[in-house]
């Protein structure tokens, strides 16, 4: 599942990866565990809020036809 970031961070295990808002998490080279994407994903207790999100794909491929 993909993820964007939607606060800037500095991820302390990975490197000291610095994230920008916008930025694919985690950045391509670098692997996230799923408790990783759980503690960035929920909020933070020291700094109140959320670092990443899911992207959520479309998947609606039911346009309107143009058929008669």
């Amino acid at each position: 599942m993909p993820y964007k970031v939607i606060n800037k961070f500095i991820d302390k295990n990975n490197d000291d990866t610095l994230y920008e808002v916008g930025d694919d998490f985690p950045k391509e080279g670098h692997k996230a565990t799923k408790k990783r994407i759980e503690e960035l994903s929920s909020k933070h207790p020291k700094y109140n809020r959320v670092f990443i999100e899911e992207v959520k794909e479309n998947t609606e491929t039911n346009e309107p036809s143009s058929e008669k």
